[in-house]
Parts: C-alpha cells; structure tokens; sequence
C-alpha cells in the first residue's frame, strides 16, 4: 500500500475545499464523502442549499417542508438522501456514527408520512459530486481539499450551512483555525 492510499479519506470522512477554490460549484463547500475506492469517489456537498423544498420535488411529501440541497454538479436530475439515527431503511449504507446514505425510497416515504421519521433527521440532495478513478487523489495532492478525519456527528452536520465550512476548520485548529477567516475574495480586503 502506497504512502497516499495510506492518508486517502474514507466513507465518513469530509472535504473541506480550500480556501481559494474558485470552482463555483465548490466554494466553501463541505463534502460528506459517502464512497470512495479505486473505481472512483462519490459526495453530497452539506451546506450549498438550493432554493426548493422536498415537496416540489416529490408531491406525495408536499407535507414536509425539507430543505433540498445542491450535493453536486454531477446529475442534478436526481435525489439522494441522508438520515440520522439506528438503519430505518433496506439498502441503507453505514457512514459512520449513526449517519446512514439512501436506502429504500418507497418505504422512506411511508415512514414519513406515517411521522416515524423526524423531518429534521434527514437531509436530500440534488445531484451529488462525483470523482474518476484516481481524481479526488490528484485534487488531494494539489490541496484542493482539507480532510476532515475526526468522527462527524448528526448535530455537527446540521450547523447552518453558513457555518459549516468555518465552524470544521476552526475545530480543527492550528493553521486551519486561522484559514477559517480568510475573506472569500482577498481583494476585497
């Protein structure tokens, strides 16, 4: 095993983007990595909220007014989730401290409607951000990203989106503590 397969970031961990990332589908963005292996990697970006809400997207859950965030440039045509808590749902994937990635949509509705999940207990996305074979280790060797390694908890990735990407860099301290203040655009400091 290489040095770099050594330190690549695992299901659970999260990319912070750096400070100076232009990308604009990227910017100040934190990204919950839910696969990564040798085929490629695969992310829901958690604080870039888009302007609709789970019922404009799924009209039997007009109910609930879940925000829908942007979790990527790749496939805007197409929903994913997230939930918080013990595994509700069949084909759930495990991300690490109680965090659990899609699973059976037919079912999640019927649990919603019938209010065995809390609202506040699931985040959807749009879209998601997605890596080739080898890419997201090339970004990670140009500094594109900042791993957050630490074990995430359920409250840590409900923090307002605006706060996110700051709120992680100064708990991580150090040199990081002080990148989390740097301006958006320096010259306009």
């Amino acid at each position: 095993m290489s040095e770099n397969q050594k330190n690549d970031p695992i299901a659970g961990n999260l990319l912070i983007s750096e400070p100076f990332l232009q990308d604009e589908n990227f910017i100040r963005s934190v990204v919950l990595l839910c696969d990564h292996n040798e085929e490629g990697s695969f992310g829901l970006v958690l604080n870039k909220p888009s302007i609709l809400h789970l019922g404009d997207l799924v009209e039997e859950l007009a109910f609930l007014d879940n925000e829908v965030f942007v979790g990527g440039p790749v496939e805007q045509n197409t929903l994913h989730f997230i939930y918080f808590g013990e595994k509700a749902l069949e084909g759930s994937i495990p991300i690490g401290n109680g965090i659990w990635w899609g699973g059976d949509f037919e079912s999640l509705v019927e649990n919603l409607k019938l209010g065995r999940f809390e609202p506040q207990d699931i985040m959807f996305f749009i879209g998601y951000s997605g890596w080739g074979a080898g890419q997201l280790t090339e970004e990670l060797e140009a500094n594109t990203w900042i791993v957050y390694r630490d074990q995430i908890s359920p409250e840590t990735l409900q923090n307002t989106p605006e706060e996110l990407w700051k709120g992680l860099l100064k708990n991580m301290g150090g040199e990081f503590k002080v990148i989390a203040n740097y301006p958006v655009d320096p010259r306009l400091n």
